[in-house]
C-alpha cells in the first residue's frame, strides 16, 4: 500500500530527466517535500545498494525503496514537519557513507548580487561563484556556484562522488544562468570539476573558472580552498599603501620569473614559493629595488608559454606550492619593504579544453565568431568584452589579486592586442566596430571600468601597461577621456637607447637625436622606462652582447646606459640578470646566470647597480617630479660631437647636475654651465675604480665662476669620465666680490666715499700763506661773456664749438707769479685713491682674483 502512495506522489517525468542527465532544477523534487501523506524523501544515488533515512531527533531509521534500478530511492516519513535527517548509503562495493541531504538547502547568493552580476558590476564576484567552505544551518560543507547560462545541465563531480555527474546535479537560478549547490560534509582540499551537458548533447568536464587552486600539471582538477585560512603579517605595509602615491615615490622594479630565478638543483628540485620568498626578498632588498614584478603566475598548463596563456584567473600556479604558500611569499616581501606587481593579461586565454574555451557549449567567455575570438599567432582566444558578465569576471579577477593576495599592482601585457580589432590580422580576418573603425570600443570601456574600480576598491595600487602603440592618453584620467592607467612602458625610449648604445662610440654623433627625443613627448604619458625580459631573450640577446667593444669597454657602456636610464624622468624596470651584466640571454629554460659573479668584472658591475639604485632611492630629485616639467631642465643637449648630455634633475628639496658621456674620451677641465652660483660636489661617478672604472672622478667640490657657458652666467670646470655619468649636488651660495652681495655693497660704499674725496684733490684744504692770499687777490678776474654761457649750456658733449674757442682766446691769461709756484709746491700732495685704479681697470676688466683682493682690502680699510 505504501509503494502505491509513493508512486502517486513521485513526478516520474522529472525523474526521467534526472536519470538522463537533463534536469536543471533537482531541488524541486529531490530531498524532503511536504505532501498530504507525509514527508516525501527522494534521492538519486547510482551504484547504491541501499539507502536509509536516519532522523536525528527521534533516532528512528527508515529504509528507502529503490523506485528505479538506476539508483532512485524514495520513502514517506510520518508527520507534517520536515525533520533533520541524514542519508546512510551502502554502495555495491561494500563501502558506507552518511551525509546530510544536499537538496534541502536554499540558494546562498543574494538577489542583489545576482542583479549586479547581470549588469556586470559585482566587483567581488569571487566571493559568491566558485567553491566556498561554509556552514549552513549548523551543517558544514562546500557551496558551489558556476555561470553556464546555455548549459542543459551542470553537476559537481570530484573525488567525493566517483566523478559521477549523475549524483550531484546543480540547480539553475532562473534569469541569471548560474548553477548552484551546497554539498554537506566536504572540506577544504577536495578535488572537483563541473560536468556540463551542452544543448547539442555533448557532455564534458570543465575546471572551475573561479577556483582558488588547481592541481599540478598535467592534472587539471580544481581544489577547494578557504580564502581566510592564512594569517597575514603585513598589516603595516597595507595600511601605508592606502595613502601612498607611487608617482612621487621611487619605483625601481625587478622583473623576475620564478621558474628561472633559481634553477632546479641536480636532483630536479624546483624551489617553491616559501624558498623563493627568502631568496628573492633578500636579493631585492640588498640591491635596493623597491618592487618585484612576477612573470604570469595565473595557473597554466604549458610550461613553454611561461604563463602567457592563463587558464585560471583566480588561482596561482601550483608549480611552486599552494595558495597559502603564495600568500606567504607576498607577505615575506612586504615585511622586508618590497612591493609586488603581478603580470596579468586580460586580453586572451588558453584554448585548453579544460578551461574557459566553449565553456557551456557556446562561446561564453569568447565570441562565437572566430574573426573576433581567435588570436592567430599562438591560437589563444580573445575575451568577449561585449558581454557585461565577462567584463565583470575580469574586473573581479583584478580586485581579487589586489585584495585577497595583497598584490600591489598589475602589469597589463601588450594592450595593443586588446585595443585594436585588427591586431595581427589581415583584411577579412577582423570585424570593424559600429563606426567602421579598428578601435575596440568595448575594450576601452573595460579598461576605464578596471582603472576606476581598482582605484576605489584598492587604493594605493597601480596598473601599468605594456603597449607599443600610440593610443592616446592611456595614463590620462577617465574624466578627461583617458584610460585611467597609472604607467605606460616607454617603448620609444627603450628602442632608441638600445639602437644608440649598439653603435661604436665614434659613430654615435650623427645619432645624438635618439638620446634626447624622448624628452619631446615625455609628459604626454606617465612613462615607465623598462628593459624587460622581451629585450634580453634568446631572440634579441643580452644587453652585454648588444654593446660594442671588449669586456672592459662593454661594462663601461652598460654603466653609462643604465646610468642615463636612471637619471631620465620616469619609473624604472629591469629584467633579472641585467643587474649583473650576464652574457647569456633569458629563456624559459635559462634564467639568471649566477655563475657570472665568479668574475670580478661582474661583481663590480653588480656593485655599481646597487649603488645606482641606492642613489635613485635616496635623492627625491630623481623621482618626485618625474611627471612635471619642473623636475627636468636641459643644460646642454647639442654636444653631438662629444656624445655628451648635461641636464638638471630637480625637486623641492634639491637640484642635481647630471653629466652623461657616451664617448670613449675623458674630457679634462671641461666647462659646464650651472644654474646658479654655488658649490658643486660630485656625489656619484660611474668611472669609480670600485665599479671597474679608471678613476676619472672629481674628488673636490667645484665653486662656480662668473664665466658664461651654455647660455648661463656661471659655470664650473670638471673632469668628465669616458662612457660614464657624473652627478653633482648643487649648493647655492650668495655671491661675494667674488660672489658675496654684502661685500659688494661695502665696496660700492667705499668707492663712493673715495670718489667724493678725489673731487677735492683739486682744492685741498691746506692753510694759505699771506703771499698766497695776495697773489690770489692780485689775479685779474676773468668775466664770462654771454656767448660763453650760451655755448656752455648748449654743449651736449665735451667737444668745443667755435664760439667756445673764441671765448677761450678772449680770456686774459693769468701769469703765475713766483710765489704762486712756491705755494703750489708747498701744497700737500693728494694721496692716490683706489678708484683711480678701478676706473683704469674698466677698459680691461680686472681678473677675478684681483677683484677679490681689492674687495678684501676695502673691507679691511672700512673696519679700520
Amino acid at each position: 500500500m505504501m509503494n502505491e502512495k509513493l508512486y502517486d506522489e513521485m513526478d516520474w517525468a522529472r525523474i526521467e530527466g534526472l536519470v538522463y542527465s537533463e534536469e536543471d532544477d533537482p531541488h524541486s523534487f529531490l530531498g524532503a517535500t511536504k505532501t498530504e501523506e507525509g514527508i516525501l524523501v527522494q534521492t538519486y544515488c547510482p551504484t547504491a545498494k541501499s539507502v536509509t533515512v536516519h532522523v536525528a531527533s527521534t533516532g528512528s531509521s527508515y529504509p528507502m525503496d529503490m523506485e528505479d534500478e538506476s539508483g532512485f530511492f524514495a520513502v514517506l516519513l510520518p508527520g507534517k514537519k520536515i525533520p533533520d535527517y541524514t542519508l546512510e548509503v551502502e554502495f555495491t562495493d561494500g563501502s558506507k557513507h552518511s551525509f546530510a541531504d544536499p537538496y534541502n538547502f536554499e540558494p546562498q547568493i543574494p538577489e542583489t548580487v545576482l542583479k549586479k552580476f547581470a549588469a556586470g558590476n559585482c566587483w567581488e564576484l569571487y566571493r559568491y561563484l566558485g567553491a566556498h567552505p561554509m556552514t549552513i544551518n549548523g551543517t558544514d560543507g562546500v557551496y558551489f556556484a558556476v555561470w553556464a547560462p546555455h548549459a542543459v545541465r551542470v553537476s559537481v563531480v570530484g573525488d567525493f562522488n566517483l566523478w559521477d555527474g549523475r549524483r550531484l546535479p546543480m540547480r539553475r537560478l532562473k534569469d541569471y544562468g548560474i548553477f548552484e549547490l551546497f554539498v554537506p560534509g566536504l572540506t577544504s582540499g577536495a578535488l572537483y570539476k563541473y560536468e556540463i551537458k551542452a544543448k547539442h548533447g555533448l557532455t564534458y568536464l570543465k575546471s572551475d573558472p573561479f577556483s582558488f587552486q588547481s592541481e599540478l600539471r598535467p592534472n587539471t582538477a580544481s581544489i577547494v580552498k578557504n580564502l581566510s585560512a592564512y594569517e597575514w603579517g603585513d598589516q603595516a605595509w597595507m595600511e601605508a599603501r592606502k595613502g601612498s602615491d607611487s608617482k612621487t615615490q621611487p619605483v625601481s622594479v625587478y622583473q623576475v620569473s620564478l621558474a628561472t630565478f633559481r634553477v632546479p638543483d641536480g636532483e630536479g628540485h624546483v624551489p617553491g614559493y616559501r624558498e623563493l620568498a627568502e631568496d628573492l626578498s633578500d636579493y631585492a632588498a640588498k640591491m635596493g629595488y623597491t618592487t618585484v614584478e612576477l612573470f604570469p603566475l595565473l595557473e597554466y598548463s604549458e610550461d613553454d608559454t611561461m604563463g602567457l596563456r592563463p587558464e585560471a584567473f583566480f588561482a596561482p600556479t601550483s608549480r611552486y606550492g599552494s595558495s597559502e604558500d603564495f600568500r606567504y611569499f607576498i607577505d615575506t616581501l612586504h615585511q622586508k619593504g618590497i612591493g609586488v606587481i603581478l603580470d596579468w593579461d586580460p586580453s586572451h586565454f588558453s584554448r585548453d579544453l579544460n578551461g574557459l574555451s566553449g565553456f557551456d557549449g557556446t562561446g561564453l567567455y569568447e565570441s562565437d565568431d572566430p574573426r573576433q575570438s581567435l588570436y592567430k599567432p599562438d591560437g589563444s582566444l580573445y575575451f568577449n568584452l561585449k558581454s557585461p558578465q565577462v567584463r565583470n569576471f575580469l574586473v573581479a579577477s583584478a580586485v581579487f589579486w589586489l585584495k585577497e593576495y595583497h598584490i600591489d599592482g598589475l602589469q597589463l601585457a601588450d594592450l595593443s592586442k586588446l585595443l585594436y580589432l585588427d591586431y595581427g590580422k589581415t583584411y577579412g580576418e577582423w570585424v570593424p566596430n559600429i563606426y567602421g573603425g579598428n578601435e575596440n570600443l568595448e575594450a576601452v570601456t573595460f579598461l576605464r571600468t578596471l582603472s576606476t574600480v581598482t582605484k576605489k576598491e584598492c587604493p594605493g595600487t597601480i596598473l601599468a601597461a605594456e603597449d607599443a602603440s600610440d593610443w592616446p592618453q592611456e595614463t590620462g584620467t577617465v574624466s578627461e577621456g583617458g584610460l585611467g592607467l597609472d604607467y605606460k612602458w616607454n617603448r620609444g625610449f627603450r628602442d632608441a637607447l638600445i639602437e644608440y648604445i649598439q653603435l661604436d662610440p665614434i659613430f654615435r654623433g650623427p645619432h645624438h637625436q635618439q638620446l634626447i627625443f624622448s624628452m619631446v613627448y615625455n609628459y604626454s604619458e606617465q612613462f615607465m622606462l623598462a628593459l624587460s625580459y622581451e629585450d634580453v631573450n634568446e631572440k634579441y640577446g643580452s644587453m652585454y652582447s648588444k654593446v660594442p667593444g671588449r669586456k672592459r669597454s662593454k661594462f663601461a657602456n652598460l654603466r653609462a646606459c643604465y646610468g642615463y636610464m636612471f637619471l631620465h624622468p620616469g619609473k624604472k624596470l629591469l629584467a633579472m640578470g641585467n643587474d649583473i651584466g650576464q652574457k647569456m640571454p633569458l629563456s624559459e629554460k635559462t634564467g639568471v646566470d649566477w655563475s657570472a659573479l665568479d668574475h670580478e668584472e661582474n661583481v663590480q658591475f653588480q656593485g655599481y647597480m646597487a649603488a645606482l639604485l641606492d642613489l635613485y632611492r635616496s635623492h627625491p630629485a630623481l623621482y618626485s617630479l618625474d611627471y612635471s616639467p619642473e623636475g627636468f631642465e636641459w643644460i646642454n643637449n647639442i654636444s653631438a660631437n662629444e656624445n655628451m648630455l648635461v641636464f638638471l634633475r630637480k625637486s623641492e628639496e634639491e637640484t642635481l647636475l647630471c653629466v652623461v658621456n657616451f664617448s670613449a674620451l675623458a674630457y679634462e677641465d671641461h666647462k659646464i654651465g650651472v644654474p646658479f652660483a654655488g658649490k658643486y660636489k660630485e656625489i656619484f661617478n660611474s668611472d669609480d675604480i670600485a665599479f671597474g672604472g679608471d678613476g676619472n672622478v672629481n674628488p673636490r667640490a667645484k665653486s662656480s665662476k662668473e664665466e658664461e657657458c651654455d647660455e648661463l652666467p656661471d659655470s664650473i670646470r670638471v673632469l668628465v669620465p669616458p662612457m660614464g655619468i657624473s652627478i653633482f649636488s648643487c649648493t647655492k651660495v650668495e655671491k661675494k666680490a667674488s660672489g658675496n652681495e654684502q661685500a659688494k655693497a661695502a665696496v660700492r660704499k667705499r668707492r663712493t666715499a673715495k670718489k667724493a674725496a678725489g673731487a677735492k684733490v683739486e682744492e685741498p684744504k691746506t692753510e694759505q700763506k699771506p703771499q698766497d692770499k695776495e697773489a690770489k687777490a692780485a689775479e685779474p678776474k676773468t668775466e664770462q661773456k654771454p656767448q660763453d654761457k650760451e655755448a656752455k649750456a648748449a654743449e651736449p658733449k665735451t667737444e668745443q664749438k667755435p664760439q667756445d674757442k673764441e671765448a677761450k682766446a678772449a680770456e686774459p691769461k693769468t701769469e703765475q707769479k713766483p710765489q704762486d709756484k712756491e705755494a703750489k709746491a708747498a701744497e700737500p700732495k693728494a694721496e692716490k685713491k683706489p678708484q683711480t685704479k678701478a676706473s683704469g681697470a674698466r677698459a680691461g676688466r680686472r681678473p677675478a682674483a684681483g677683484r677679490r683682493k681689492a674687495a678684501e682690502r676695502s673691507l679691511k680699510e672700512e673696519k679700520e
